[in-house]
């Protein structure tokens, strides 16, 4: 029973992951005003272009350096999942479309680039099968080297690999930035009241710009950590499955505080995976199960709207777009 539970808080681990680094990055965004929907297409899109960089290192030499499989698909991820960032930042923030059809347009295409490259990308090279980048994969899952002399403990909490760590760090790195520095304070005040902003030298175009980039960037990191550590280099088309949105649903749970969004994406990830520790379930129950993110955050919704709370509530000014001369 013991090893069951411990077994069960290692994969609700691994599971949140993904889930932590899209919600991360979604919080960035929001908080400056933007609502971006298209976070499940980019991290797509970090998967993928990981998944291209790694292909095209570790086919080229006979002997792959670990630290070169590890530094190509992560700056390729980064790149790939900006670039999707930055062409939501210039259709909503520089031409002022409706960021919510911007945002799910941007889902749709994301994953439409992922399947065809996933499905396709070998026979660009005159190979057949499907990818798995086994050294690479091996590199983004090498553990901390004495998790094994830790016993159950070791293997339940430090049997991860970096990006694991780095989630973490860059969820409690984004809180502290956010509510102790200046130009944390100046993000905010942008997603609250940009006119404002605006009128106070803030320049709102930068804000909105950089931190939906940034947040990009970050979703796009847990497309890669699944498709490097979570499958070990390995991609399937729709893999991701509704992780994407889950990562959105945990910034409403989370009242848009990186810091809860830890917590959270580990209760997600382990209500992601409930219905596999529960014996004897129907399908009809397993569904209701994976159903349950989606119900505990509705409730959630509700009842942040029904406590009127001002620290609890979403920018002031999340998905509207800014018009200067309105001002």
């Amino acid at each position: 029973m013991i090893n069951t539970i411990f077994a069960f808080i290692n994969a609700a681990i691994i599971q949140s992951i993904p889930l932590l680094f899209g919600a991360t990055g979604e919080i960035i965004t929001e908080k400056s005003g933007n609502l971006n929907l298209g976070i499940p297409g980019i991290m797509y899109v970090g998967g993928i272009s990981g998944i291209i960089g790694g292909y095209l290192y570790e086919n080229s030499t006979e002997h792959p350096v670990a630290a070169l499989c590890i530094i190509i698909p992560l700056l390729s991820s980064l790149i790939g999942s900006m670039l999707l960032a930055l062409i939501y930042s210039f259709l909503t923030v520089t031409l002022r479309v409706n960021q919510n059809v911007t945002g799910l347009a941007l889902t749709t295409f994301g994953i439409g680039i992922g399947n065809f490259f996933g499905g396709s990308l070998l026979s660009f090279f005159g190979q057949t099968g499907s990818i798995s980048l086994i050294e690479t994969g091996k590199c983004f899952k090498a553990s901390l080297p004495f998790a094994d002399k830790l016993g159950i403990f070791g293997k339940t909490f430090l049997s991860f690999g970096f990006l694991a760590y780095l989630a973490i760090i860059i969820a409690i790195g984004t809180s502290y930035f956010l509510n102790n520095t200046r130009t944390g304070l100046n993000l905010r005040a942008v997603g609250e009241n940009p006119s404002t902003a605006d009128a106070a030298g803030i320049n709102v175009t930068k804000y909105k710009y950089l931190s939906t980039l940034i947040g990009g960037a970050i979703a796009g990191l847990g497309g890669l950590y699944f498709v490097m550590d979570y499958t070990g280099g390995a991609w399937t088309n729709n893999g991701f499955g509704d992780r994407g949105w889950l990562a959105i649903a945990i910034v409403i749970f989370a009242i848009w505080r990186p810091t809860t969004a830890i917590f959270s994406s580990f209760l997600f990830g382990g209500l992601y995976i409930l219905c596999i520790y529960i014996p004897g379930l129907s399908s009809s129950a397993k569904e209701l199960i994976n159903m349950l993110p989606y119900v505990v955050t509705i409730l959630v919704l509700v009842v942040i709207s029904m406590r009127k709370k001002r620290e609890n509530q979403p920018p002031e000014s999340l998905g509207l777009s800014y018009f200067r001369e309105e001002r």
